[in-house]
Order: C-alpha cells, then structure tokens, then sequence
C-alpha cells in the first residue's frame, strides 16, 4: 500500500540550521532558527563614531529610566557624555556599577579570549570577583585576596568539596592601560583549610602582582573543585589539625546562618581596606538593608 509523504524545501543555509538542530536533540520544526547572511561588527572607534552621540541613553542595555535621570541630573546625556565625565563622581554616583557604565561608555569589552578560555564550569570550579570601589595599593589588594580566598574556604566546607589549584587575575587601574597580572597555583594537596589556601593564594599574590601599580579588580576561582572525601594529606600536614580547622570552619557557617553573615569576623576583616563585612550585606552587589 503506497503512502503519501510531503516534501518541503528550503534554501540550503535553513538545510543545514535543521540538520544542525536534530544532532543537538532539538526539533527543527518547534525551535526558532537565525539563519544570518550578514555578521557586524563594532570596533571601539566605529562605537565612537556612530553611537557616542546617541540619545536617549536608555536605548543601551543595562542603562534603564533611574540610571539616565540621574545621569541627567550631573548634565549627562551620552555615552560620550559619559566617557569624559569625572570618574570619582560617577563611583560616587552608582558605586562598583560605574564600571561597567565607564567601559559601555568606551565601548569597551573587558572579558578577553584568553578570559574565556580560563573559563571552568560551575560544577567543578567556585570563584570570587571583586571590582573594588576605588584603587588599592599592593598591601590593600592582597588583604582583599586573602578574604576572598577566606569566603571561598568556608564556601567548600559549606558544600562538602576541596580544591588543589587556586587562580587569580588582578586588574590594574584603568588609568595605566596596563594589562592584568594573572597565574595559577596548584597545592601539594586536597583541602578545604583556609590556612593553607590563604596561605597559597598571598604566595601566588606576591608573585604575579606589580608592587607599584594600583589595583581595581580581583578575581580568584579555584578551579577543580571535588568531594571531600578526595581529600589529601603531605608528609607536613597534621590530620588532627586540619580536622580542627573543618570543625572551626563549620562552627562559624552555623554561627553566620543564625545570626547573620557579620556575626563572627576574623581580625584581617577589620583592618583599613577590608571589604567582606560592607559585602556581607549586600545582595547580588547591591545594599540589602541590614
């Protein structure tokens, strides 16, 4: 018995979009395909040149009616506006957000390849990013290294997990063009000891990091994350010790889940500079209220 089928055809770029879909599981007929004959591209001096004059400034992302009201009140009304403005007024203005409104402003896109091919899956890798409300000197942005990594230890032992390598980037001031200082550190052992990760991620602070140079960003991202049960001890390493630090570690999750993240500092906190206890209360990066 014959059977009647239905042909369709289409061009051979929306063939391949189908093929395309069904090696990806998708199906071709309930997926919405872009099929582009053309690619843009926009260069920081083409961005100049055709959007710097632009209005209004709520037609760029991320800049919606309250940020452009108040951007108005200052008498800017561009991104060009923007650009040349004041740099203190504006952190003064919008915070750590005026970062990105500076390099929108630039057209500038800071996430570089090799960014990207650093680049490890959240389910095998935890990180900590800091652009900091203004420039640190070498002393002021390793105490906020050494916090973070202090975050990110109680981080695994809130999750179960332990890492060995520890990444960092460290951005200078904009105001240098110098490019960012990065490197990667793997530790003789499995741990989840702030002790040591601390003391591991100043090791590699101090060996990558510009003494004369301002700091403005900092990122560290330990990288290979696993269960604590991987967990690894060297010949210099007293178990009975590293338990008790877990145990401490534990404690202080218990303490903040009760009472709030501030409940219980460590003295580095404390010290001019420090930024965990201001971030403890904040919310995505924004002031929660507390």
């Amino acid at each position: 018995m014959s059977q009647d089928r239905t042909y369709i055809c289409i061009d051979l770029k929306s063939f391949y979009a189908s093929v395309e879909c069904r090696e990806r599981g998708l199906d071709p007929l309930m997926t919405n395909l872009v099929v582009a004959d053309h690619i843009g591209i926009l260069e920081e001096e083409s961005y100049k040149r055709t959007l710097w004059s632009h209005r209004p400034l709520t037609d760029f992302w991320r800049v919606g009616s309250g940020i452009a009201r108040r951007l108005e009140s200052a008498g800017i009304y561009t991104m060009e506006d923007i650009a040349k403005a004041d740099e203190d007024m504006l952190y003064r203005m919008f915070g750590i957000d005026a970062e990105l409104l500076i390099d929108h402003a630039w057209g500038r896109e800071t996430t570089t390849i090799a960014d990207i091919k650093a680049y490890r899956p959240k389910e095998n890798s935890i990180s900590s990013s800091q652009v900091l409300g203004c420039d640190y000197d070498f002393e002021g942005g390793r105490l906020i290294a050494k916090e973070m990594a202090d975050l990110l230890c109680l981080k695994l032992v809130e999750k179960g997990l332990v890492t060995d390598p520890i990444s960092l980037y460290v951005g200078y001031s904009r105001r240098l063009q110098k490019k960012s200082a990065h490197g990667t550190i793997t530790m003789p052992v499995t741990t989840s000891s702030a002790k040591k990760i601390m003391g591991y991620t100043q090791e590699l602070f101090e060996q990558i990091v510009d003494r004369n140079a301002p700091i403005h960003r900092v990122t560290l991202a330990f990288n290979r994350v696993v269960d604590e049960m991987y967990q690894q001890y060297d010949l210099f390493t007293d178990p009975a010790e590293i338990e008790r630090e877990h145990k401490i570690q534990k404690t202080m999750l218990e303490i903040k889940e009760k009472f709030g993240k501030n409940a219980i500092l460590k003295g580095m906190n404390l010290e001019k500079g420090a930024t965990t206890k201001e971030r403890n209360r904040q919310i995505g990066g924004h002031k929660s209220g507390e």
